[in-house]
């Protein structure tokens, strides 16, 4: 089980409706984000694989200098955990280049779809109607 608490999360009150360069920028904002989270997750994982190929090598100095067998278990077991954690950074780095990709792939289906409407309506100079007005049912 994990020892990690959940936190409650403060948001700002939504003022409406993202326009179109608000849901743009937001979704950029995440596929950077995302971006991010991977490469430090793959730095994790490089570091916990380093960790553990360093507690192979003590426990074997240890076995070799016949150190009590307790306590090479116990630097075994620790590279053990420390191999369990790169691992599972890597699926978590996996897991986030796929939301960064998504992210990346729906910036740019937003921006075919909507880019053109909301350049006419930037372009035509007249007040728009609120955002439903034009819905036919």
């Amino acid at each position: 089980m994990s020892d990690l608490v959940p936190r409650e999360i403060h948001l700002p009150a939504e003022t409406g409706r993202p326009g179109f360069l608000r849901l743009a920028g937001r979704v950029t904002a995440f596929a950077r984000s995302a971006a991010v989270l991977t490469e430090g997750l793959r730095k994790l994982r490089r570091a916990m694989e380093h960790d553990a190929n360093d507690a192979d090598v003590l426990a074997e100095m240890c076995d070799q200098a016949e150190v009590e067998p307790r306590f090479t278990a116990m630097i075994r077991n620790a590279g053990t955990a420390l191999r369990a954690v790169a691992t599972a950074s890597g699926e978590m780095a996996t897991a986030s280049d796929q939301m960064a990709t998504a992210a990346d792939a729906l910036a740019d289906a937003h921006d075919r779809e909507y880019r053109g409407v909301y350049e006419a309506v930037n372009a035509s100079g007249v007040q728009q109607a609120k955002p439903g007005f034009y819905r036919s049912r």
